[in-house]
């Protein structure tokens, strides 16, 4: 088919391309300033313990500590499953997507500098997927589909992960969009690590008998 007449169905395709990009942008653009805008003194003091990682590590020791009484030696590939979950999403979103994607924090953007409420350090350059999103809600989709039968509670856990996941956008580290991505990233690894524990320990069963 001769190229001329392609060009404007191209150049057509471009532009509605290029508008959805905007569009979007500008959309979560809005929503993150309307959310970072609902602030006060006190929540403040919240969010900054909320997003500091170190803030969670009792409850990380807590949590092997809990698996280990209930499952005995079971509790060793369970957590090696939540393990693999989390570094995996953590990786996907800080060393693939970030350096992929390039898009900077909100509170990099030099446009939005006088229009967001600063808590803490910018930190990182880079914004999208948000690591804190994907590695909270990797362990807690992880342990929902290991043990959640059995302990039905672990679904609170996405309430956590949904805390931590706003706190960044509350301390402008991240847009919605970025918080979004890196849930999704978290729920995929942690799917793929379970059916991969599943089908290890189906083999191991097999090979026992």
């Amino acid at each position: 088919m001769n190229s001329s007449v392609n060009y404007p169905f191209q150049r057509s395709y471009s532009l509605i391309h290029s508008f959805n990009l905007e569009t979007l942008n500008q959309l979560d653009t809005d929503l993150f300033l309307w959310l970072n805008g609902l602030y006060a003194p006190w929540l403040d003091a919240v969010m900054i313990w909320a997003t500091k990682r170190n803030t969670w590590i009792p409850f990380y020791v807590l949590l092997i500590g809990w698996l280990s009484f209930q499952y005995r030696k079971q509790a060793i590939g369970l957590v090696l499953t939540l393990v693999a979950a989390v570094a995996l999403s953590d990786q996907t979103a800080s060393a693939l997507l970030k350096p992929l994607t390039l898009r900077l924090r909100p509170c990099h953007e030099p446009a939005l500098q006088k229009l967001i409420h600063p808590v803490l350090e910018c930190g990182g350059t880079y914004g999208f997927a948000s690591s804190h999103a994907a590695n909270t809600f990797a362990l807690s989709m992880a342990l929902w589909l290991l043990v959640g039968r059995r302990f039905p509670g672990v679904k609170w856990l996405f309430g956590w992960a949904l805390l931590v996941s706003y706190s960044r956008i509350y301390v402008g580290a991240h847009y919605p969009l970025d918080v979004l991505a890196g849930a999704g990233v978290g729920i995929l690894m942690a799917v793929g690590c379970v059916v991969l524990y599943r089908r290890l320990s189906k083999r191991f069963a097999l090979a026992e008998k």
